[in-house]
């Protein structure tokens, strides 16, 4: 959808963009670049037309839901503090940063065939990521649950290499562990 003044979508609309989205979540991670849009419009319970009224081409469909997941990363750090205590936030979050990199691992194939084509899928995920990475450890720091030697870029990087070599769905336990490690390791000590 091109121009700068879209209407907002009808709430069936949005429903269906919803499940169109999460659809291609679970094929594009299964799949990759294998997958067809019409399994993706399958799994969402949605026709063929529907996919490409949203989404009107593989390309349109793969980077939506590349900025969806970011946003929905992002998004919950300030909801997470507000239902918890910021370390356990900070934990929590850390959790579903790892649904994040899985997710965003099983579509790398296709977040770089955009990207070759000259099309930046990323944008500005990092520093959305960072921005939540900062507004946990902050309120982790002001509550005084861990170190204020650590920056939030360090804690970035220590995520990011993490998601480098643990991101495969098999690797779950050992990504745990590793973040586990990281967290204990921010903890303030008596």
């Amino acid at each position: 959808m091109a121009g700068s003044a879209q209407r907002p979508l009808r709430a069936d609309a949005r429903r269906n963009r919803d499940k169109i989205l999460a659809a291609a979540v679970r094929v594009l991670t299964e799949e990759g670049l294998d997958a067809h849009l019409e399994h993706i419009a399958k799994e969402a319970g949605v026709g063929s037309a529907t996919l490409y009224r949203n989404f009107p081409t593989r390309e349109a469909l793969i980077e939506a839901v590349y900025r969806n997941e970011v946003a929905q990363l992002c998004d919950a750090a300030p909801g997470l503090l507000t239902q918890k205590p910021p370390y356990e936030a900070l934990h929590d979050w850390t959790r579903l940063f790892l649904d994040y990199v899985t997710t965003k691992a099983g579509m790398v194939d296709a977040l770089r065939a955009i990207a070759a084509k000259g099309n930046s899928p990323y944008g500005h995920s990092r520093d959305m990521v960072q921005a939540a990475i900062t507004t946990l450890m902050d309120a982790c720091a002001a509550a005084g649950t861990i170190r204020t030697d650590i920056s939030p870029a360090d804690m970035s990087a220590a995520l990011e290499g993490i998601a480098l070599t643990s991101a495969k769905p098999e690797q779950r336990g050992r990504a745990e562990r590793l973040l586990d490690l990281i967290l204990d390791g921010l903890k303030t000590r008596s």
